[in-house]
């Protein structure tokens, strides 16, 4: 008996100073630190491409350094470089039936520095017809790697600026031509000629690890997107004000950033972890997840146990305070092993409770999770009711620091023995994914 009430003591005692670790190191005075500053003006909504994704990259970088991150796969620094190709249309005419299109009723894809075709070339003519769910029908077609002439009701006129705002950026750009015509309902004969300006860019993501002390060769990543939307216009930035037209995104996905970095100091302080842990923040997610798809082709799947993606846990979930949902709850035993890790403490994890918006496969674990890695999004975000969702409201103001900093910890203490190879969560069964 005296043997069992000195195990419990010494068990509570190692759990408080473990608490009071966690406690000093996680704080919502550092928090707030690092939230502010990649969420202020001065990054200019942190748009790929732009100056303000470099500003937020070269910050995440000083922070990676300071812990004393190693480089990932022996790399110079902790950028993770790649490029893509870009296209613009400099000159476009469209002729159908006879009659010139306006330019404005036009939508093109295509990474050829010159079009010319004929309803005589191998292209084919399709249709989006009154009625039909256009977002299904444009992904269709425009994942097509045919060449296709694809005439769009009238009815959907007001989707066409959102169209025309997509960004033409591409990893593996197809030699195919894809026209969206607005407002024209039957083409017999028609004749496209574009010249495009093609150029390369170059991004990164931004990556750090912690190298396994027994279990070197076995990696749990750490991830949150540190791209956005960037400067609109003031009339996009309504109805926060007339002026202001900078798309923050403190909770997309700053606070996923922040959450990266503050997990990346925790478990450096402690110093004990068996598995390597890989902390990224990935580029473009907003502009398809291309930063994950090509971390995700560094990587032997096989070797990845676990992913803890986070997005969006500045705000209180649908249950309050001290509650996050796991993204594809169902499809590993990844949430339960974090709940149990939980035992003792009033945080919960639910299931998503949004499975009708898809959001599994939205973010940027979806690209790892379609390998076969248990990979989940963790988030807060009421997905039904998010005000600030991908508008200028999305500020600093609008967060709960001190329930960011809770979701935090809690990430950290459910993750222990994943960390620690005690738990090895069940893979995905990809046959079963979408």
């Amino acid at each position: 008996m005296k043997k069992i009430i000195v195990s419990i003591f010494v068990l509570s005692q190692c759990l408080n100073v473990h608490g009071q670790s966690i406690d000093k190191i996680i704080t919502t005075k550092e928090v707030t630190r690092i939230e502010k500053i990649l969420s202020a003006d001065d990054m200019q909504g942190r748009r790929t491409f732009t100056p303000g994704i470099d500003k937020a990259s070269a910050f995440i970088e000083s922070e990676f350094g300071a812990i004393g991150l190693q480089t990932f796969d022996a790399a110079k620094n902790y950028r993770q470089e790649f490029s893509m190709t870009a296209s613009k249309t400099v000159s476009s005419k469209i002729t159908i039936d006879g009659k010139e299109i306006n330019n404005n009723q036009v939508a093109t894809f295509s990474y050829l520095p010159q079009v010319s075709l004929t309803e005589k070339s191998d292209i084919s003519i399709v249709k989006i017809n009154k009625g039909d769910n256009i977002g299904e029908k444009f992904n269709e077609y425009y994942k097509s790697p045919k060449n296709l002439l694809v005439l769009v009701d009238p009815s959907f006129d007001n989707v066409l600026p959102n169209i025309q705002h997509i960004d033409r950026i591409s990893a593996s750009p197809g030699n195919n031509t894809i026209l969206f015509v607005f407002g024209t309902i039957e083409a017999t004969t028609f004749s496209v000629e574009l010249t495009n300006t093609i150029t390369k860019k170059t991004l990164n993501n931004v990556v750090g690890i912690l190298p396994g002390k027994t279990k070197p060769n076995e990696y749990v990543i750490f991830s949150g997107h540190y791209d956005h939307l960037g400067v609109g216009s003031p009339e996009e930035g309504a109805p926060r004000s007339a002026t202001d037209s900078i798309y923050n995104g403190a909770n997309d996905d700053a606070a996923g950033t922040t959450a990266v970095i503050m997990l990346a100091k925790y478990f450096k302080k402690q110093n004990n972890n068996e598995r390597t842990i890989i902390f990224t923040t990935f580029v473009a997610e907003e502009l398809g997840g291309y930063g994950a798809k090509y971390f995700s082709k560094q990587l032997a799947p096989e070797k990845v146990i676990a992913m803890f993606n986070i997005e969006m846990i500045g705000t209180e979930s649908k249950w309050g305070k001290n509650s996050a949902y796991i993204t594809g709850y169902e499809k590993s035993n990844m949430g339960p092993i974090l709940q149990t890790n939980l035992t003792g403490t009033s945080f919960k994890f639910y299931a998503d409770p949004y499975p009708e918006q898809q959001l599994f496969y939205r973010s940027d674990n979806a690209t790892l999770a379609k390998l076969g890695v248990p990979a989940h999004t963790i988030s807060t975000s009421k997905m039904d009711n998010e005000p600030t969702y991908h508008t200028v409201d999305d500020e600093f103001e609008t967060l709960d620091i001190d329930n960011m900093t809770q979701i935090i910890k809690s990430i950290a203490l459910s993750s222990s023995s994943i960390i620690s190879g005690k738990d090895t969560p069940t893979r995905v069964n990809t046959t079963q994914l979408k």
